[in-house]
């Protein structure tokens, strides 16, 4: 079987910074990837619209300059979003509009994934002068969307977790407060989150990740298998579920691709395991496979549909750019992607680090 399709958007994705960033982006352009947005929680973090990089801060201008040299220039977009932080005002919005580098802005709960110290509570957010500004100059806001600093049993329960208790607590209030703004609920991971974006305004929308359509906590702690650990974790059963009905839903437009592919040279650290799936280079696959597993039949017409709204379409549509006119095929044909090394340590793909073959590989006609 073969599937031909639009390029897809990667719409949330890491190259971090130095030398691996050019082969992160080479990954991305190998499978069929024809824009992305490169996340802001580098080191440090992207929180100004320009000027060069200094020790507190690179600057969207400055970053986005550093993935173009660095081969991004291949890819027909690239979104940099700006990291909210303590220095964010409403006239950096403003400025960051007119200058044409802002398109969208990404919130981080306080410590609550890789390089999130510099994130300033949801709270702080509502009814701001900032979030007035985004919305009413069209920026979108991307959000982790997750309660910090919780207790453990508040952070992760089989009754809640700290993503349904920001859906179901949180994101009620944002929306009243700012009723169109743009908002993009990145990796959703359980049923609260997706129940709450299909029931919210078209202007709601959300991103999900391979890893979270295709295994659950179960899959994680058999066997402690921490190159499935990333942020959100992933959930029960019943949340996967929710997920994959909002996929395959007919003719959805809210949800679609965002792998949340985090390359890490150091999965395990001596004070924790770093946050983050790889799957650049081979996320399509997953996705395909996620779909199937899901039960979603890839040869007839209506599966087709379904997997090219989620992986090709939905994003483009909802950042408000064409969807590409080039293609790029998936076939039915096993692949397997390797480790490889940057600055003498080994990224691991995420197939590779739990020991399983892709059922798809990739064909890209120039």
């Amino acid at each position: 079987m073969r599937l031909d399709l639009p390029r897809w958007f990667d719409l949330h994705t890491h190259f971090r910074q130095g030398s691996g960033t050019a082969h992160y982006i080479a990954d991305h352009l190998a499978m069929g990837c024809a824009g992305v947005l490169a996340m802001p929680n580098t080191r440090p973090p992207v929180s100004r619209i320009s000027g060069p990089t200094t020790e507190q801060a690179w600057s969207i201008e400055s970053y986005r300059a550093q993935l173009l040299n660095a081969g991004a220039d291949a890819f027909e977009q690239l979104i940099v979003p700006l990291y909210l932080t303590h220095d964010t005002d409403a006239d950096m919005i403003t400025r960051g509009v007119s200058s044409g580098l802002l398109r969208a802005a990404k919130y981080y709960p306080p410590h609550g994934t890789t390089n999130s110290e510099h994130g300033v509570p949801m709270t702080e957010w509502i009814g701001s002068d900032v979030l007035r500004a985004m919305e009413d100059l069209g920026v979108i806001l991307c959000i982790h969307g997750e309660q910090h600093g919780l207790r453990g049993p508040d952070y992760f329960d089989r009754n809640q977790t700290a993503e349904s208790l920001f859906y179901t607590e949180t994101m009620p209030r944002l929306v009243e407060k700012h009723p169109t703004l743009k908002i993009v609920c990145e990796h959703i991971t359980t049923a609260s989150a997706a129940t709450f974006v299909r029931s919210a305004f078209d202007h709601v929308a959300a991103t999900i990740t391979p890893q979270h359509l295709m295994f659950t906590i179960g899959h994680l702690v058999q066997g402690l298998r921490y190159h499935l650990y990333c942020l959100p974790l992933v959930k029960f059963d019943a949340d996967r579920s929710e997920l994959r009905e909002a996929v395959l839903s007919a003719r959805q437009s809210k949800f679609f691709a965002g792998t949340d592919s985090a390359p890490h040279t150091d999965k395990l650290t001596e004070c924790a395991c770093a946050a983050g799936c790889y799957t650049g280079g081979c996320a399509p696959q997953l996705y395909a496979s996620a779909f199937e597993q899901a039960g979603a039949d890839l040869s007839t017409a209506t599966g087709q549909d379904a997997f090219s709204r989620f992986l090709c379409t939905n994003g483009p549509a909802f950042y408000g750019f064409p969807a590409s006119e080039k293609r790029f095929a998936l076939r039915r044909e096993p692949s397997h992607p390797l480790p490889f090394s940057v600055e003498g340590k080994e990224v691991v793909p995420l197939p590779h680090g739990l020991g399983f073959d892709l059922d798809w590989s990739i064909t890209i006609d120039d």
